[in-house]
């Protein structure tokens, strides 16, 4: 990987001004294997196969089919690069650690993401969504740590927080972030857009020229 120095965190509070969904969006290709030359800012979508990742997508870039919503898990092989208004590129990267997908394909996905964040130089940040819901991962801690050992820049989404009952939801994210070991976590449901603006806000600010 490459060793990029992490951003400083920001705050997890709402920015003054948030920026509207992209006006243009344009979907670049599917790329299973070498990815076009990086000339624009870059950032990157990373989570578990059921973690809600293609509805994030969607609903930080404001378009309802831009990155495809699948029943089955697991169905995106590829990386799926986004040019988004002439800005930054968006990648979604491959699910992982979804059980009914064979071992073989779990490894080429391991080395094709892998591969991606060891030479992609433009990449600014990586988003990393977790459940909220769930105790921190061994997948997750995996991905973590090696975006940490190699300064990649990254900031942890806790995604379907509707989900979870307004009585324990802080105390339940509270013990996740400190379970994932990091010092901020920002919060996400795609059902109800709680916190998507403030997610795109932070990607224009992370992808300024």
């Amino acid at each position: 990987m490459s060793t990029h120095k992490p951003n400083a965190p920001a705050t997890s509070g709402k920015t003054r001004r948030t920026p509207p969904p992209p006006g243009k969006v344009t979907f670049i290709g599917s790329f299973p294997g070498e990815l076009p030359a990086a000339n624009l800012p870059e950032v990157a979508f990373a989570g578990r196969s059921n973690v809600g990742k293609s509805s994030a997508i969607n609903g930080v870039l404001g378009r309802k089919k831009a990155a495809r919503v699948s029943r089955s898990p697991g169905r995106t092989q590829a990386i799926n690069l986004f040019e988004v208004n002439g800005r930054f590129m968006l990648a979604d990267l491959p699910g992982y650690g979804f059980a009914k997908v064979p071992d073989e394909v779990q490894r080429q996905w391991k080395g094709m993401v892998e591969g991606y964040l060891g030479t992609r130089e433009t990449l600014r940040l990586v988003i990393c969504l977790v459940d909220a819901r769930h105790p921190p991962q061994k997948l997750d801690l995996a991905l973590l740590g090696g975006l940490t050992a190699a300064e990649v820049p990254f900031l942890v989404v806790a995604t379907k927080v509707d989900k979870l009952k307004k009585s324990k939801r802080r105390s339940m994210l509270n013990k996740l972030r400190k379970g994932l070991g990091v010092p901020e976590m920002h919060e996400l449901s795609s059902l109800t857009g709680e916190g998507t603006e403030e997610l795109r806000a932070r990607l224009y600010r992370v992808t300024r020229p």
